[in-house]
């Protein structure tokens, strides 16, 4: 099943998983060229991505989420896309590792509403969440109910540690995708995730490589050891404008 004649390198594609430790049989990559189809389609009904040619889709958004793989639990794990968008990183995820339990959250019910018709395509059992970080993160339902949670967004790390860390149990971690920017911010998200139960325990630089260009990954892995205090997640103006 192709959309939109889109075509992958689904030989670049296994072998920059294979470089990741991630090895992609065949079914994996049709469902991989259906999602390209898929996102390149709804691109143009919803913005939801400014990369839409084949191999920068292949590198900077399939082998950019699958860099968290080497670093989740083995086993049977819940897990939550925090501010999912496009599907990235939970989406790959779920397609590699059939035994996560997914959760995909975010605030525009527009891109929900992509991503219950990409995860039926891709055949991916899938919880959605049309909710802002911090009004889920006080649900009871949601609150520290996972074993992981992963954010790729853009905004800052003392603020991302808040929207996410409530979502984690005791023992689970939360995973955070930030560029080169990553390192200069980890010294100020130790006292915002100390506040919320939370360490940062591992810093993992990684450089994605398409063709000439390079694009560099900074992987940020806190520990979560105590329970989040009932203060937080404060409302998103004061966590945005008075960063713990």
């Amino acid at each position: 099943m192709r959309l939109m004649g889109v075509r992958i390198d689904r030989d670049m594609l296994a072998q920059k998983a294979d470089e990741l430790g991630v090895k992609l049989q065949e079914q994996a990559l049709d469902k991989f060229e259906i999602y390209a189809g898929l996102l390149v389609e709804w691109n143009e009904k919803i913005n939801l991505t400014a990369i839409i040619q084949p191999d920068e889709i292949v590198i900077k958004h399939f082998i950019d989420s699958l860099t968290v793989s080497p670093y989740l639990p083995k086993g049977e794990i819940s897990l939550i896309d925090v501010g999912s968008g496009a599907g990235f990183p939970g989406v790959p995820l779920g397609i590699i590792r059939p035994d996560i339990k997914l959760t995909l959250l975010d605030s525009l019910n527009k891109r929900l509403v992509y991503l219950k018709e990409l995860c039926a395509a891709l055949e991916i059992p899938v919880t959605l969440i049309h909710a802002r970080a911090e009004q889920a993160g006080r649900n009871e339902s949601y609150r520290e109910k996972f074993d992981v949670a992963v954010a790729r967004a853009v905004a800052d790390l003392p603020v991302l540690c808040e929207y996410c860390l409530p979502f984690v149990r005791i023992g689970g971690s939360f995973i955070a995708m930030k560029g080169r920017e990553g390192e200069k911010q980890a010294e100020a998200a130790k006292g915002a995730a100390s506040s919320l139960g939370g360490r940062l325990t591992r810093i993992h630089n990684i450089i994605l490589e398409n063709g000439d260009e390079t694009m560099e990954r900074c992987l940020l892995l806190f520990d979560k050891y105590k329970a989040t205090s009932s203060k937080y997640p404060r409302i998103g103006v004061k966590i945005k404008k008075q960063p713990l």
